[in-house]
């Protein structure tokens, strides 16, 4: 065993010692892992960090703090786990053109929806199976409101286009609104349901397309096949297609995985280039999304926003509408923000 010496619970002892170069901090509190990473930063020390919320609220502080101190700070680990999306944006896809970035990127909003897919099981049976087996926290709402999932896409676009949109100003509904109903019809297409990050360009410049909405999937496609606590993460570029990332986003022995490949980086200095820049993109307005619209009898909607409407059915208990969108207006329409309707995201 270590000796006691070697450890304390005080943060100022380890960002006052002047013999420490390295911070790793792995706290769930990013407030406080705000402040922490900002003084070892200030005191010349690199950091390693798998706090998502914390690097996307950030950010660009963080990056100026590590280029003014001359240290690195490195951050697999606070998206998707083991697999290793931010080190290739950086390395592999750094003078590519890139077209999109979408995938899974929540390992515990993936398990709840394959286990609705798979076993039928209710919402709330699944969600808290996940609980049992440690995929989701006693206090699900970061994962299952899509938010965990918004961090990560915040951070992820960066690295792909050079700027990105803030957390707060992604599309966003997560998956406690989906229906049986949904699922069904999800079947009747030969589909699976999957709450989707996705990142582009917009149509105009300096705007991106950022949304992490319930999508539907073929059963057969890389993502449709990405089950359990599975994460799995498309790359779209001009010159190389589409690449495709799977493995283990979550769980503590993912996530030392990449803590320790970030640590094990340090030795030879390694730092993120950023060669695309360090921007800030506007949410799109006026790109538009196909969409499905599900809600039960009595529910108060307003359709107003869809146009191009494709496909309408009302049935006894359930009815949806399928149409088209514009970025703008789903943002602040009510249909993502009201619990009783399911709005699901139909790939173009």
């Amino acid at each position: 065993n270590a000796p006691d010496f070697l450890f304390t619970t005080q943060a100022e002892h380890v960002l006052d010692d002047e013999d420490i170069n390295l911070v790793v901090e792995l706290i769930d509190d990013a407030e406080a892992a705000y402040l922490i990473v900002k003084q070892a930063l200030e005191a010349k020390k690199s950091v390693v960090t798998a706090n998502k919320k914390m690097v996307a609220e950030h950010l660009e502080e963080l990056i100026a703090l590590s280029k003014t101190n001359g240290v690195s700070l490195l951050y697999e680990a606070a998206v998707c786990g083991s697999i290793p999306i931010i080190r290739n944006l950086e390395e592999y896809f750094d003078n590519d053109l890139l077209t999109h970035v979408s995938g899974i990127v929540n390992g515990s909003t993936n398990y709840i929806l394959s286990k609705m897919h798979q076993e039928e099981q209710p919402y709330q049976e699944a969600l808290r199976d996940a609980q049992v087996k440690g995929f989701a926290e006693s206090n699900p709402a970061m994962d299952v409101e899509g938010y965990d999932a918004a961090y990560k896409l915040s951070i992820i676009s960066l690295h792909a286009f050079g700027s990105r949109v803030p957390t707060q100003d992604i599309i966003r509904k997560g998956i406690a609104s989906i229906h049986p109903f949904d699922f069904q019809y999800a079947r009747e297409k030969n589909s699976v349901i999957k709450l989707v990050a996705s990142c582009s360009l917009g149509s105009l410049q300096d705007t991106g397309v950022l949304t992490v909405l319930p999508t539907f999937v073929s059963q057969s496609d890389s993502l449709g096949l990405t089950i359990n606590e599975y994460n799995g993460v498309l790359v779209g570029s001009t010159l190389a297609d589409e690449q495709f990332f799977h493995g283990k986003g979550a769980g503590r022995y993912p996530t030392s995985s990449a803590v320790l490949s970030d640590i094990s980086a340090l030795q030879y200095d390694y730092q993120y280039a950023y060669k695309k820049g360090v921007g800030v993109f506007n949410q799109s307005k006026d790109d538009y999304l196909t969409v499905y619209v599900a809600f039960d009898h009595g529910v108060d909607i307003n359709l107003s926003g869809l146009e191009d409407l494709q496909e309408r059915f009302i049935g006894k208990h359930r009815s949806y509408v399928i149409g088209r969108i514009s970025c703008g207006n789903l943002r602040v329409s009510d249909l993502l923000q009201n619990p009783r309707i399911s709005v699901v995201r139909i790939p173009d």
